[in-house]
């Protein structure tokens, strides 16, 4: 498998095929945040990332395991959880959290698909903070609230 991905990879490179990154984005007090996956450029970052790890052991204590099938990178599954723990909306959600008044709704939008990973841990992370969280994807509106989504894990 991981010839044909190497094979796709180096198709896309000889051809200037680039993929488009993902980045999220939140409004905090009329200010666009910009994140994207790993990005560390952030004046909250330290804060962000131990908020980020912090949430996720109370997670794992939650039941939450993460989704690393889809993480095509070869590397250690210790890793593979470390590179999704940073995905760009996960930060967003972070960041509006630490940064909003208890209860406020968080906003995010994101200008790719929501993956797999990302989709269940805004559901855990709805319910562990008692916060609404709205995503808006490329396909649609997610509404999470109480470790619930309004797609009904269809998306």
């Amino acid at each position: 498998m991981w010839s044909e991905v190497a094979k796709i990879r180096k198709t896309m490179d000889d051809r200037g095929v680039v993929k488009k990154p993902g980045l999220s984005w939140i409004a905090i007090k009329r200010d666009v945040h910009v994140f994207l996956v790993g990005d560390d450029s952030h004046p909250k970052s330290k804060e962000i990332n131990e908020f980020l790890g912090k949430l996720s052991k109370r997670m794992k204590e939650e039941g939450f395991v993460p989704d690393t099938n889809f993480v095509l990178h070869d590397v250690e599954d210790e890793q593979k959880e470390q590179n999704l723990s940073y995905h760009s909306e996960k930060l967003a959600v972070a960041f509006g959290i630490i940064s909003t008044p208890e209860g406020t709704p968080i906003k995010v939008f994101k200008n790719l698909r929501t993956c797999v990973d990302c989709h269940t841990a805004i559901k855990f992370i709805s319910k562990i903070t008692n916060r609404k969280i709205i995503v808006r994807d490329s396909n649609r509106f997610h509404f999470f609230e109480d470790g619930h989504c309004s797609c009904r894990d269809y998306w």
